[in-house]
């Protein structure tokens, strides 16, 4: 969800030269699965919350998007395409039930499509749950107190029952950050893997992070269900590093190596030792057209910047050596030239509506409060603002006035810690789209665009 793709090839070249084999899409794009094409990446495709309904209602729309993006792939040399994820997090409380009863039924049909193609075997479906479709109750906040929401139970365990009769996992996404975010008590160091903060007890069980107890807190639940060995999947987990005080570089390398080392530890959970942990890291790119209803941290969650740059040294095999990740390499930008406020500009009446309008417009998350931005005076928050808006819109000369404030410079106003990005180069980013159906395509997929989330296990 960003206004300036990277080309997918490039990207998936990037993957490779990093070694990821696992990618988890949110849709079922054709040029971003034309360029997966030929590789050994194994792919979990998405069907977006907004066709369940109609998925679910019509056998045939299932058979034409399992024929049009699973089918049409999975041939030798084509596409790994190994789960297929119905919905995503369609339980979500924010979500007030409108895909409750869409999403068994639309699992059903995608597996009677997958099975009528023969493939029903070799490709799994799969339902994305965000956590909190489980809990622990107040009075026993421990892993082994854990259940599902009362609300949702009964749908809760028909998936789970039907994923168990297909030999298909359990996914949950899991959000350490989030435990943070919501609750100024929580104890900062359980939120990480190597906090010297009070462990949890829970009878026998030791828990050092919050990341082992959640996971086990739904584990719990679903052997209350009747599903004890049921293999589960953590379809998101990372961190973010900009839009809060606790989303910055650090904490996000700090989290994901200790991640990534704990799940290659192989010591697995307290209640399942010894069992290898299967995860997907959250996420490869940021985004800067996300939505930022949950918190202006939501467009940075990359463990690469916009344009294909790593953000931080993160060794993928988890042995905590000092090794960088391989960027994205033959990126293209804009002119080296960014929008400023004029430092000769003397009626500034109209500069908290431009600043508002510029942001309202782009992705101004850096400047908000404990933010990379956040340090600026009043003259360089609207530089920050008029650049942004300026940017996104491919720097039109029209697109840097403001009323008369704004003036264009190519002398670079980024301060330590706060870049003022320069956007990728529009027609280099959709290069691809215009030779596949032309303006309408090129809507579909800006509308529709990727988050890559890799899996490591």
């Amino acid at each position: 969800m960003a206004t300036h793709q990277l080309p997918p090839e490039k990207v998936v070249k990037m993957l490779q030269e990093n070694g990821f084999t696992k990618l988890k899409l949110f849709d079922a794009d054709e040029w971003i699965m034309a360029a997966l094409i030929g590789t050994d990446i194994e792919v979990m495709l998405a069907i977006p919350n907004n066709m369940l309904e109609e998925v679910s209602k019509n056998p045939k729309v299932a058979d034409s998007w399992v024929d049009e993006n699973v089918t049409s792939y999975l041939y030798t040399g084509g596409v790994n395409i190994k789960y297929i994820a119905v919905g995503n997090e369609p339980f979500l409380k924010e979500y007030n039930g409108s895909y409750l009863q869409s999403t068994l039924p639309a699992l059903k049909n995608i597996q009677t499509s997958l099975n009528n193609a023969g493939i029903g075997s070799r490709v799994k479906v799969t339902v994305p749950f965000n956590a909190d479709i489980y809990y622990s109750p107040e009075s026993n906040p421990v892993p082994s107190a854990g259940d599902f929401r009362p609300e949702v139970r009964d749908l809760t365990i028909e998936i789970i029952q039907f994923l168990y009769s297909n030999n298909a996992p359990f996914t949950v996404n899991i959000y350490p950050f989030l435990s943070l975010y919501g609750n100024d008590h929580f104890p900062f160091d359980f939120a990480f893997f190597d906090g010297n903060n009070k462990p949890l007890r829970d009878g026998n069980s030791v828990y050092t992070n919050v990341f082992d107890a959640n996971l086990d807190t739904l584990r719990w639940a679903l052997e209350k269900a009747g599903y004890p060995e049921m293999h589960v999947i953590v379809g998101e987990v990372g961190w973010p590093t900009d839009g809060d005080r606790n989303a910055n570089v650090k904490n996000a390398e700090r989290f994901n190596m200790g991640l990534i080392k704990h799940v290659f530890s192989g010591n697995g959970t307290p209640k399942r030792k010894s069992t290898t942990i299967d995860i997907y890291l959250f996420s490869l790119i940021d985004e800067n057209s996300k939505s930022i209803a949950p918190g202006n941290f939501e467009r940075h969650w990359g463990i690469f910047e916009f344009d294909g740059k790593p953000k931080y040294q993160l060794d993928l095999k988890g042995m905590e050596e000092n090794k960088g990740l391989a960027p994205v390499e033959g990126v293209r930008y804009l002119e080296k030239q960014w929008c400023i406020l004029d430092p000769d500009a003397v009626n500034l009446n109209y500069l908290p509506d431009s600043i508002d309008y510029a942001c309202s417009l782009s992705d101004c998350t850096a400047l908000g409060y404990g933010s990379s931005c956040n340090g600026l005076t009043l003259e360089g928050n609207a530089s920050y603002a008029f650049n942004m808006y300026y940017q996104v819109n491919n720097q039109k000369d029209w697109d840097c006035d403001f009323s008369g404030l704004a003036i264009i410079t190519d002398e670079d106003p980024s301060q330590k810690g706060c870049q003022f990005p320069i956007m990728i180069s529009h027609a280099a980013s959709y290069s691809l789209v215009l030779m596949h159906g032309g303006f309408a395509d090129m809507l579909k997929r800006t509308l529709w665009l990727f988050i890559f989330v890799i899996w490591l296990f």
